[in-house]
């Protein structure tokens, strides 16, 4: 196994007397590609703060490389941040924008444009060299922002929800995008989103924040499909939770029939609550007379509707088993 390359080792931050990070430990591996997940408060975006230099931790270290870097201001670390409103400079060009970290670091300005030409290359911008920001779109100043971010070849790019002004299509497209060009150039991306679809789609390694706690970490689809905790198992996606004598019951969306089949489980009676059509699947709800609620994902040809009386049941193995 590879040495980490970025290792938060207890870190806990206050505002005052809000505690927003509590002894949390972390590693990062070179070439990972890693997204904080967690809903508004739970403190990705404090952590990424503390990472990037912008917050000195009350407690705890960050080393990155293996050198102390908890006390460093930005521009001492090996770290480039890339936010969500791009902060591109309007009166300059793009080439000028993408060799800015260059020049600040004093690179000879034949230099620079010929790896700021290289990196828009790698961004699939190879065209936008002379333009300015405000005749790009979204999407293409995006891009921008993390040429820009890339030129200097920082040891780590921190992402703050880079996606979350685009609208759904082109975050989609952009999510592939980023995924290819990290898995070019190597360097380790961490990104924060509250966006769990975005997590899975772009992460190997995928943190679950909650209240300043790392609730899971892993894989996203060992978490998705063999979380560890209620929280994660509701959050990365939807599932429906039953209590046992000693544990929760998590059951996600596709694994619930609606009927009795073969080689299931059944788990009562319910009466359809709503039924949504979600192109290549209907997201069936569903309520029993004590309360519990079960969420369904079926076909898009099932024939189910409001009021419709269902017996849900599941296979065993897909039953995912909770301490409590």
């Amino acid at each position: 196994m590879s040495e980490a390359l970025v290792e938060v080792r207890n870190v806990s931050h206050r505002f005052g007397a809000t505690e927003v990070l509590a002894d949390v430990s972390l590693s990062i591996a070179p070439g990972s590609y890693t997204v904080l997940l967690g809903p508004s408060g739970s403190g990705k975006t404090t952590l990424l703060s503390i990472l990037g230099g912008f917050l000195v931790p009350s407690k705890g270290k960050v080393f990155i490389r293996g050198e102390d870097c908890t006390a460093l201001p930005p521009a001492k670390r090996p770290t480039t941040t890339v936010f969500q409103d791009y902060a591109l400079f309007p009166h300059m060009s793009v080439g000028g924008n993408v060799g800015f970290g260059l020049r600040m670091r004093r690179v000879a300005r034949d230099e620079r444009d010929r790896l700021a030409r290289e990196v828009l290359a790698i961004v699939g911008l190879p065209e936008a060299f002379g333009r300015r920001p405000h005749q790009l779109s979204g999407g293409q100043r995006q891009r921008v922002a993390l040429a820009r971010a890339l030129a200097v070849e920082p040891a780590v790019l921190l992402l703050d929800e880079p996606l979350g002004a685009l609208d759904l299509k082109l975050r989609r497209q952009m999510q592939d995008e980023l995924k290819a060009i990290q898995q070019r150039v190597g360097t380790a991306f961490i990104h924060v989103t509250h966006d769990q679809e975005e997590a899975m789609a772009l992460a190997n390694h995928c943190v679950v924040l909650n209240r300043g706690r790392i609730e899971d970490e892993g894989p996203p689809e060992r978490i998705y499909l063999r979380p560890t905790s209620r929280f994660s198992a509701t959050f990365m996606g939807e599932s429906t939770i039953m209590p046992t004598a000693d544990a929760w019951l998590a059951i996600r969306p596709e694994h619930l029939r609606l009927s009795r089949e073969p080689g299931t489980t059944r788990l009562g009676e319910a009466r359809v609550t709503a039924v949504v059509f979600q192109g290549g699947f209907k997201r069936v709800t569903a309520e029993a007379t004590d309360g519990q609620a079960f969420i369904a994902k079926v076909p898009a040809e099932t024939n189910v509707a409001p009021g419709d009386k269902v017996a849900p049941s599941c296979r065993a193995e897909d039953m995912i088993h909770l301490e409590r």
